[in-house]
């Protein structure tokens, strides 16, 4: 039962910190004067018009999902910039660019060997790719919330929609090793860790409620997510020091490459 569960105020009560990962991501990719770009998994495209007048592009689309980020995003159109409906895993290319950019987005995707390949066949000849994705998977907050959604209770609340993303995720240099068997000339593959420093262990519940958890409430009844995100904070800080400020070791991987 997939509702509109992706909440920009709740997204973006961290809205520095997930910003920095974008602007990292972009200042790697070279400008395209004229050229045409796509952000995929655009959010509330903000940040799609920062990356348009940053690659001096003439056009830039931002697709999303999200009827609720697309609602936002409608302020940000205009002088090259529009955006559409759609899903990155089925979405299809009616034209080549010169940038494809993906920001935190592709990870909620599986099959990544094809995803990449589409990528890679959206390009331009010298094209180039961009994507950055999560991969805190082995920290404790995603342990736990694939630990919970295969228990029995709930399970059965998800309708049997696990929680198994890290699962489609490949290490730095599975990515690496794939860019270059697409055939792409020159690639940048790079880890970065960034340490973001919250009031207490509470914001981090916060945190997650705006990205990993809409799986959960997208899948649950209002009052079972209410159950489950109560017994999820009670199990989570088992593991979690009680530490004021609080310091949230975030890990990601940034890639850049070159047709």
């Amino acid at each position: 039962m997939s509702k509109g569960t992706w909440n920009p105020s709740q997204y973006e009560k961290f809205k520095n910190e997930r910003s920095q990962p974008f602007i990292d991501l972009m200042n790697m990719v070279h400008p395209i004067p004229n050229g045409k770009a796509i952000d995929l998994g655009c959010g509330t495209g903000e940040l799609t018009q920062t990356l348009h007048k940053y690659l001096e592009a003439a056009s830039t689309v931002g697709l999303d999902s999200s009827t609720e980020m697309l609602k936002e995003s409608e302020k940000f159109s205009g002088d090259g910039v529009s955006f559409v409906m759609g899903d990155i895993k089925t979405w299809s290319e009616k034209e080549k660019y010169g940038v494809v950019f993906s920001n935190a987005a592709i990870q909620w995707c599986e099959n990544h060997r094809e995803i990449f390949q589409h990528l890679y066949d959206a390009l331009v000849d010298g094209g180039q790719l961009a994507v950055q994705m999560p991969m805190n998977h082995d920290f404790p907050t995603h342990i736990l919330s694939k630990q919970m959604s295969h228990e029995p209770r709930w399970k059965a609340a998800l309708g049997g929609a696990t929680y198994d993303k890290p699962d489609v995720m490949l290490s730095v240099e599975e990515y690496a090793k794939l860019l270059f068997k697409l055939g792409f000339r020159e690639q940048t593959v790079t880890m970065k860790v960034y340490g973001h420093v919250l009031n207490s262990r509470e914001e981090v519940i916060e945190w997650v409620k705006g990205s990993m958890l809409t799986h959960f409430r997208s899948h649950m009844s209002e009052d079972n997510y209410k159950e489950f995100l109560q017994e999820y904070r009670e199990r989570l800080f088992q593991f979690l020091p009680d530490e004021k400020p609080f310091f949230y070791p975030f890990k990601r991987i940034l890639l850049w490459a070159k047709k």
